[in-house]
C-alpha cells in the first residue's frame, strides 16, 4: 500500500519567507492562489490583462503582474496555464528567470513528461496535482476540509523539494485529505488515460450514444435525459461514498442484476483492446504530438469539435429541464469561451 501523508507530515514553514508566483489566475489558479493566501503564504499572481481571470484576481484582492515578472519576484514558480500554452510562456516569460535555487512547479506532469519544458538541472521541479477542478479545491478548504493531493519530484538539487510539495500540498488543504507520492511520469499517464477512457471521453460518449438510442427508438427525449444523464450523480455519489459494491447495495435487486449481466456487453474485449490501444498512445507519446500539432493551427479541429458538440440533441433538451431544478445551482458555458 502506498504512503498516505497527513498533516502531520507537512510544516508549512518551509514556505515562510518564500514568495510564491501562480502563473494563471484560471480554474486551478484562484485556488491555489486564494488557498495559500489563507494559509499565511506570500502569493503572486501572473495573469494578462484584460481577460476576465485578470479581473478576477484583481477582485480577490490580488495584484496580477507579467508572467516575466513574477517568475523574477517569486523563489517558487507555479505554472496554472492549460498545457498547450504552457512550454511557449515558459521559454519567452519564465526560463530568463529560473536561477538556482528556485523551484518551478505543475499541477500536471505533460509538459515535463513530454520535454514540452526542460527546466535547468539546478532548480527543484516538482508537481502538486489536486484530485478535483479548482472551484472544488477551494470550497473544501473554505469548509475546512481538503481534497486529496498528489505529489511529485522530478529534480531535486536542493535536497529538500519533497518537503516542499508536502508544504505548498498542505497550504492548499491536501494534507487534511491525504497526499500520495507519484512521479510525473505515472500522474501524466494515468491522468490522460481517465480522461479519455472514463472520466470525460468514455462517459460522454455513452451518455450520448444512450440518449441517441432511446430518442431514436421512440421514446422522449425528456425521458432519455433523465435516465441517462441526471440520475447519474446518484450513481456516481454513491460510488464515491463507498465503492462499487455500496452502489449496488444501494440500487434495486433488478438494477444490480443488470448491472452484472449487461455491463460486459458494453464493456467487452473489443472495449478493452481499443483501451489497451489509447493508453499505448499515451505512453508512446503519440497523443501528446498530436495535441501538440494541433495547436500550432490555433485548435481549430478541436474548437470546431467542441461548437459542435455543444449543438448534440442532448445538450439542447438538458438546459430546459435544469431551469425545472430549482434546488439545484444551475450552470452554463459562458458566452464567448
Amino acid at each position: 500500500m502506498a504512503k498516505v501523508y497527513s498533516e502531520k507530515d507537512a510544516d508549512l514553514r518551509v514556505l515562510k519567507g518564500k514568495t510564491v508566483a501562480i502563473v494563471g489566475y484560471g480554474s486551478q489558479g484562484h485556488a491555489h492562489a486564494q488557498n495559500l493566501r489563507d494559509s499565511g503564504v506570500k502569493v503572486i499572481v501572473a495573469e494578462l490583462p484584460g481577460t476576465n481571470n485578470y479581473q478576477r484576481a484583481v477582485d480577490a484582492g490580488f495584484k496580477p503582474m507579467s508572467a516575466r515578472e513574477a517568475a523574477k519576484k517569486a523563489d517558487v514558480i507555479m505554472i496554472l496555464l492549460p498545457d498547450q500554452v504552457q512550454a511557449k510562456v515558459y521559454a519567452s516569460e519564465i526560463a530568463p528567470e529560473m536561477k538556482k535555487g528556485k523551484t518551478l512547479c505543475f499541477a500536471h506532469g505533460f509538459n515535463i513528461r513530454f520535454k514540452q519544458i526542460v527546466p535547468p538541472k539546478d532548480v527543484d521541479v516538482i508537481m502538486i496535482a489536486p484530485k478535483g477542478p479548482g472551484h472544488k479545491l477551494r470550497e473544501e478548504y473554505a469548509a475546512g476540509r481538503g481534497m486529496p493531493n498528489l505529489i511529485a519530484v522530478h529534480q531535486n538539487p536542493s535536497g529538500k523539494a519533497k518537503q516542499l510539495a508536502l508544504a505548498y500540498s498542505k497550504a492548499l488543504g491536501g494534507t487534511r485529505a491525504g497526499v500520495l507520492e507519484t512521479t510525473f511520469t505515472e500522474e501524466t499517464e494515468t491522468d490522460l488515460f481517465g480522461e479519455q477512457v472514463i472520466l470525460c471521453g468514455g462517459l460522454s460518449a455513452l451518455i450520448e450514444a444512450s440518449f441517441e438510442t432511446l430518442v431514436e427508438a421512440g421514446y422522449q427525449p425528456e425521458i432519455a435525459y433523465y435516465e441517462v444523464l441526471h440520475e447519474l450523480q446518484l450513481i456516481i455519489n454513491l460510488i464515491i461514498e463507498g465503492g462499487l459494491s455500496w452502489m449496488r447495495y444501494s440500487v434495486s435487486d433488478t438494477a444490480e442484476y443488470g448491472d452484472y449481466t449487461r455491463g460486459p456487453r458494453i464493456v467487452n474485449a473489443q472495449t478493452r483492446k481499443e483501451m489497451k490501444k489509447i493508453l499505448k498512445e499515451i505512453r508512446n507519446g503519440s497523443f501528446a504530438k498530436e495535441w501538440i500539432n494541433e495547436w500550432k493551427t490555433g485548435g481549430k479541429k478541436f474548437k470546431a469539435m467542441r461548437k459542435q458538440q455543444r449543438k448534440h440533441p442532448v445538450e439542447v433538451v438538458g438546459p430546459k429541464l435544469r431551469k425545472m431544478m430549482t434546488w439545484m445551482k444551475v450552470k452554463s458555458v459562458p458566452k464567448g469561451e
